[in-house]
């Protein structure tokens, strides 16, 4: 069955692959729109070159310390930097055609809104479509290589590493990029938002694909190959067979094969049916999925509680999806209330959109907790392990969605900085509106992901370990309960702050060129992109280091002060309050941001008015929640679980 592995990886880097080609045949545009697209996208590999030498770095020192002090050393170090390598390849090429892209589906728009659609999704595909592949294939190498799934991990500590870097210093480039445009440019100077006027507007864009595609696909790399990795060990460990290991690298070729089937389906007849184009495409792969696992298994002879355990995984899932789309899209009645509440102010706009945040905690919370409960239930800790798996199994589609959002972002901020006319900028602006709300679902999906994720590496860490039970009487539990539920809090507040500082100095390089560039406000002087990119760049780079070191490691300094049973209880408190804290974070952000986007749209007195102020402050304070403390949450909860289970060995 490797073979239809094989398979099924090839067959997806061959699609993406096709799709680049595709892209990069459309026509890019005016000269205005291919100078901006092309700044955009040197800006872009700049940060991602200067962040892998940071990256090179630190995987042959952790490399080295692998190999000189763990049990099959050189094994674990082989694979860890090929996990490494993987994810940043995955990462980079993803970015390169989404870079590419954005003109082309500004251009695109023009003829038809769904040209623009197809094109800005199809860049999409081409990164969802390289994760799953290079993911699938690397692992699937590694275990025919070394047969060993335990050796597998150092590929997903790896990608987990690159996974954090990326999330945390894109996050903190991203949001110090946008919160500096915002802050000058809407509520100081009054411009619009994309208006070329802004010096920061560039890097903004940039930061859009370092963030939200590179980093996205990193973050969702890693839980890829991890929710495999896990599964394939518990199988190990509980069964010893091999269809039982073997099993989640099928299911996930399956789920490749019912991603590239839902690509194609996405098409949308005018802009009243854009998101149910995308929203189509996913039903598709998913019923899909489900069809084609519940045949394998089947055909297999395996107990059919497996195939309910992958079905809980996929359902779980789109109701994550779901429901982040009800609280997080402006079309519904939670961010519009948010929107209600700026009319009196700041302070009622953020209180609101905390109180929408903390709320939307509710259904994905039971959703994963009834889909642990089922899979357990039916095939006990590998059930869980595979529920994972099957969340992610249509991960070439959902990334797809994700990514989209970047692109259409841009697209619609060059249509606005090349003056493309306001028909073609009213296009790109809906294309945005779906992107809003695809990228919002994407972060609930990566969240929901994520924590099962972690689970399946917690049960694996419990069968290495052989921790079967954990005593909340025993005073070492208590103390690592309580040090990983404060963990994900110290971690956001670390990498908030970061975006403050960082933000800082983009506030004040915007308002020196305002002042000092004459002509720059009447727009007869260019502005200094090129110093705003560098400036979100270096403070970038420079502030991710210490969140970064405090992931990796806090589970070392527990496990061997306090010894592994701390260690375990370390595991479930950063699970348990990162989940619910990354959920609150991702849809307060998402609903006060889209909160915004409806002021904007004309109502409660639209752009320039004191409500729209006052759900830009809202945005404001969103921004770092959604696009930095959450995804860096994700990598958090699932790196502490690699890294306990990876030197595990050495606290016995």
């Amino acid at each position: 069955m490797l073979e239809f592995v094989f398979g099924a990886a090839a067959l997806s880097l061959v699609v993406a692959i096709s799709l680049s080609f595709y892209i990069l045949k459309r026509s890019a545009g005016t000269a205005k729109m291919q100078e901006i697209s092309e700044a955009i996208h040197k800006g872009a590999l700049t940060f991602l070159h200067k962040e892998y030498e940071v990256l090179a770095v630190f995987l042959i020192a952790v490399a080295l310390i692998m190999y000189l002090f763990l049990d099959n050393g050189t094994k674990l170090a082989i694979s860890f930097i090929i996990g490494g390598f993987s994810s940043a390849l995955a990462g980079n090429i993803g970015m390169r055609i989404a870079t590419k892209a954005n003109s082309r589906t500004t251009e695109a728009t023009k003829s038809h809104i769904g040209n623009g659609l197809k094109l800005g999704f199809y860049s999409g595909a081409v990164m969802g479509l390289s994760v799953v592949g290079i993911g699938l294939l690397g692992v699937s190498i590694l275990y025919l290589v070394f047969d060993d799934p335990n050796i597998i991990y150092g590929f997903g500590f790896g990608a987990s590493s690159i996974a954090l870097f990326a999330r945390v210093g894109g996050g903190i480039y991203t949001k110090a990029a946008d919160v500096g445009a915002d802050l000058v440019g809407k509520v100081e100077k009054g411009i619009p938002e994309d208006d070329p006027r802004n010096p920061a507007v560039i890097a903004d864009n940039v930061g859009d694909n370092v963030g939200d595609v590179a980093g996205m696909g990193a973050d969702l790399f890693e839980s890829y190959v991890n929710s495999i990795i896990a599964a394939m060990v518990i199988g190990l460990v509980m069964f010893g067979t091999k269809d039982k290991i073997i099993l989640p690298l099928i299911l996930s070729s399956m789920g490749i094969l019912a991603s590239i089937v839902g690509i194609f389906f996405v098409r949308a007849k005018d802009d009243k049916h854009l998101f149910s184009a995308l929203n189509n495409g996913l039903y598709i792969s998913t019923i899909l999925a489900a069809s084609l696992s519940y045949l394998l298994i089947r055909y297999q002879k395996l107990d059919i509680g497996i195939f309910y355990s992958t079905l809980s995984g996929l359902l779980v899932g789109v109701i994550i999806g779901l429901f982040t789309e009800y609280y997080t899209s402006n079309k519904n009645k939670p961010t519009q209330s948010i929107a209600i509440a700026a009319k009196t102010g700041a302070g009622t706009n953020i209180i609101q959109g905390l109180a929408i945040g903390m709320l939307s905690t509710l259904v994905p919370v039971i959703s994963v907790s009834i889909a642990v409960l089922i899979s357990y239930k039916f095939a006990g800790l590998y059930g869980i392990a595979i529920a994972g798996v099957g969340m992610l199994a249509t991960l070439g589609f959902t990334l797809a969605i994700e990514t989209y959002g970047a692109v259409a972002d841009n697209a619609a901020g060059i249509s606005e900085m090349a003056n493309v006319g306001k028909a073609v900028r009213e296009k790109t602006e809906l294309l945005d509106a779906v992107g809003n709300t695809t990228a919002a679902i994407g972060k609930g999906f990566a969240i929901g992901s994520a924590a099962l994720t972690a689970l399946a590496l917690f049960a694996s860490f419990t069968q290495i370990t052989k921790i079967n039970v954990m005593s909340i009487s025993d005073p070492n539990v208590i103390i690592g309960l309580f040090i990983g539920g404060m963990l994900p809090f110290l971690f956001s507040s670390f990498a908030m702050q970061a975006v403050g500082k960082a933000a800082g100095d983009i506030v004040n390089e915007v308002r020196r060129q305002f002042k000092e560039i004459k002509g720059l406000m009447q727009g007869k002087a260019k502005p200094d992109y090129e110093k705003c990119i560098a400036i979100s760049t270096r403070s970038a780079l420079k502030q991710m280091i210490v969140p970064s070191l405090l992931a990796i490691f806090s589970p070392v300094v527990v496990g061997y002060v306090f010894g592994l049973q701390a260690l375990g209880g370390l595991l479930v408190g950063s699970i348990v309050t990162g989940f619910s804290l990354a959920i609150f974070m991702a849809n307060a952000g998402g609903a006060w941001d889209n909160a915004k986007k409806y002021i904007e749209a004309g109502n409660f007195g639209g752009k320039g008015s004191d409500t729209h102020k006052a759900a830009v402050v809202g945005d404001t304070v969103g921004d770092p929640f959604k696009d930095t403390a959450v995804p860096s949450l994700n990598i958090l909860i699932k790196l502490m679980s690699i890294v306990a289970i990876i030197f595990a060995p050495l606290m016995i």
